[in-house]
């Protein structure tokens, strides 16, 4: 389905794509807006692979590992059908699923049986996985904006916005499962905290 020969083309210096079937839009279309946001949580998603793959060898440690490359290679097929104006799907084209729906709240019912109530929102950043998770998590927030923009003006595979929205509280709940089970902090929101007399150094 891909072949790359050339990293440059030089067709978009003028400021356009090419959607799949061969249609050039401007760089700033919702659908190229759309896909390369997915294409931003992919990023940090691997930096957060990357990172888990510095923990102590576990069980946890490898099936999170599994996990997160699993999202990757999905993150790449809905991509492909962001990509895809209606009327140009090829044959052989993967979509986006219900199954790959379930799957994402089969993981996240699986680790919330490990977690503990919460009793206020969490400040992002209790260490470098769990920052990064709540960064893929307001990205993935914002491809879903963007996709259901997109929505408003062109057709769109029916699970693509639904998968979105689970993956946001996927990685929600990844950045608590992260916090217990590799040892960085989650630091809650206290609503109306008053300004610290102790900044100064």
């Amino acid at each position: 389905m891909v072949r790359i020969t050339k990293v440059y083309t030089k067709a978009g210096d003028q400021g356009t794509t090419a959607l799949i079937g061969g249609e050039r839009v401007p760089k700033y279309h919702s659908r190229s807006e759309s896909y390369g946001t997915v294409d931003e949580v992919n990023s940090i998603l691997g930096l957060v692979r990357v990172l888990n793959d510095q923990q102590q060898p576990s069980l946890r440690q490898e099936k999170f590992s599994i996990i997160l490359q699993a999202i990757q290679q999905k993150l790449f097929d809905l991509g492909s059908e962001l990509a895809t104006p209606p009327g140009k799907e090829y044959q052989g084209q993967i979509t986006i699923t219900e199954q790959d729906i379930q799957w994402l709240e089969q993981v996240i019912d699986k680790m919330n049986e490990e977690l503990s109530p919460l009793t206020s929102f969490i400040l992002p950043g209790g260490g470098m996985m769990h920052g990064f998770l709540h960064q893929a998590r307001t990205v993935c927030r914002r491809a879903e904006r963007q996709t259901i923009l997109l929505s408003t003006k062109e057709t769109l595979g029916k699970n693509v916005i639904p998968y979105l929205n689970r993956l946001s509280d996927a990685f929600f709940v990844f950045g608590r499962w992260v916090s217990q089970n590799f040892d960085e902090s989650e630091i809650l929101w206290k609503p109306g905290t008053d300004h610290p007399q102790n900044w100064e150094w």
